[in-house]
């Protein structure tokens, strides 16, 4: 399959450039038809044969003379040919879609472990493999004595001591399952990224900028797993034991560290995978986010149309914003990790009211019992980080204000001004960014109000996921296309032209 995806990145750089030399041949060949028989009429050898030897030998001094000139032409048209011919091998490198569909079910990949990290959390099973094996550990247990085994070290935890010590056997599978599938995954998604990359970038198929973004997410999923155990480690710890009310769970500052970056992992292999797929289709020819340019001239009419679409000062303006609230909702969903680290969410289940009150009372908020130091001077960050409540009313308001601002770009998307100068993509992805903030609304809203429900609140993450996956599409409707595209569909355009030419020169 990486062969096939790979000849077809080796054959897709010079396939427009051997339609051109195909062209070219044409039309230099019906030229040079054309000329030889203007010429043989213009010496007189398409004519009736004259009487007179003086003139069949002034038509043949002249047919000469003409046929040295058109030589002359054509080593000149030659030279220029091979000049082309040289240029087309240092092309720039345009990744096939293949490419793409391997990075987009990469990401698709790490959605489902999101999903099945949200799961294995909700489940309380974080906890439940006390040791970090990354070639060993993809085995379970397989035999009754070595379930035996892990649940003895299961017991030693701080988790199994203070809330589940009247687990069972049967109990303890199943959690282990949770945790078990949701490392196993991460190691199916390093491999599923890290040997297509070595073997793209040992074929050339993709060019070095991108070989060196790609082996940056190769080196962040290594980092991630090492991530998850530090995470894992904080909840094992047997300080838990001798803190007066404290909780066998994972530090929250960890937790919101592993989950920003699985969805920085995602972003980047959403982004680059919609990118090159992209690319792929506007560098043949096809529309640019729902731009539809008919007539002769449509290949420049499109790059035109592309070029004045992206330096309207409206557009811009609309692209900034959406660059705004993709970071709005990165930050929406990092919050989120605080609330699950701390189960913020089963304080305060009602909705829009927090205990009859539209906030909490400033000195729950900032509490000084959260405060380490003694002059109290970090009351403030430590009370955002770590106070349930002040978590949770945070998570509110950023919940509330990236609700709003969805609205307003989307609303600000269906003016008239603004339908006529955004893409039609960009308007049906703005669009679908509504309709998932009102899914993702409704999600929260409901996993609050029933006491976090383990489905309600897997959705809810997942639904985060499927947010910030529109924001970023909306950003990818009006991303430039890249340079190796621009290069193939103005290839594309000149050999639309040569073609044209040699029809006018045959007839």
């Amino acid at each position: 399959m990486l062969a096939a995806v790979c000849r077809r990145s080796a054959l897709h750089s010079f396939r427009l450039t051997s339609q051109i030399s195909a062209r070219s041949i044409v039309t230099g060949s019906t030229v040079f038809a054309s000329t030889r028989v203007r010429l043989l009429n213009s010496a007189g050898f398409l004519r009736q044969p004259s009487s007179s030897p003086v003139s069949v030998l002034s038509r043949f001094s002249a047919l000469r003379h003409r046929f040295s000139s058109t030589t002359v032409s054509a080593s000149v048209e030659q030279s220029t040919t091979d000049r082309a011919s040289e240029s087309s091998t240092s092309a720039p490198i345009l990744p096939t879609p293949g490419v793409g569909r391997w990075l987009l079910l990469s990401s698709t990949l790490v959605f489902a472990v999101i999903v099945v990290g949200g799961v294995t959390r909700l489940t309380e099973s974080g906890l439940s493999i006390t040791e970090w094996r990354p070639i060993t550990g993809v085995l379970p247990p397989l035999s009754h004595d070595e379930w035996l085994e892990e649940f003895e070290k299961y017991k030693a935890t701080p988790e199994f001591k203070l809330m589940n010590h009247s687990i069972t056997l049967s109990d303890f599978k199943s959690i282990f399952f949770w945790e078990w599938s949701h490392r196993v995954l991460g190691r199916v998604i390093g491999l599923a990224f890290v040997f297509p990359l070595a073997y793209f970038a040992y074929k050339r198929c993709i060019p070095k900028r991108l070989t060196y973004a790609f082996t940056g997410m190769a080196l962040l999923i290594g980092a991630q797993g090492a991530l998850g155990w530090y995470m894992v480690k904080s909840g094992l710890e047997d300080e838990i034991l001798t803190t007066p009310g404290a909780v066998p769970r994972v530090s929250q500052y960890r937790l919101a560290a592993h989950l920003g970056t699985a969805f920085l992992l995602y972003v980047g292999m959403f982004w680059h995978g919609m990118a090159i797929v992209k690319d792929s289709k506007y560098a043949n020819g096809k529309a640019w986010s729902g731009l539809v340019v008919n007539g002769k001239e449509g290949v420049q009419k499109m790059c035109e149309s592309v070029s004045k679409a992206l330096a309207d000062p409206k557009v811009k303006g609309f692209k900034r914003l959406s660059w705004a609230l993709t970071g709005l909702v990165f930050l929406t969903a990092l919050s989120g990790a605080f609330v699950a680290g701390l189960d913020a969410g089963l304080l305060y289940n009602e909705f829009p009211l927090m205990g009859g009150r539209l906030a909490p009372p400033v000195d729950e908020l900032f509490s000084e019992s959260y405060a380490k130091n003694l002059d109290k001077s970090d009351i403030w960050w430590r009370n955002i980080f770590e106070n349930p409540t002040t978590v949770q009313f945070d998570h509110r308001i950023l919940a509330i204000t990236t609700y709003t601002s969805t609205l307003l770009l989307w609303l600000r998307s269906r003016s008239p001004a603004m339908r006529a100068a955004l893409p039609p993509l960009t308007r049906m992805a703005t669009t679908a960014a509504f309709a998932m903030v009102n899914i993702q609304a409704l999600l929260g809203i409901s996993t609050l109000l029933y006491l976090v429900p383990i489905p309600l609140a897997a959705s809810h993450q997942a639904g985060s996921v499927a947010l910030l996956t529109a924001m970023v599409h909306i950003l990818i409707t009006l991303r430039r296309p890249s340079a190796a595209a621009r290069y193939w569909r103005q290839l594309k355009l000149q050999s639309a032209r040569s073609a044209k030419v040699g029809g006018s020169a045959g007839q």
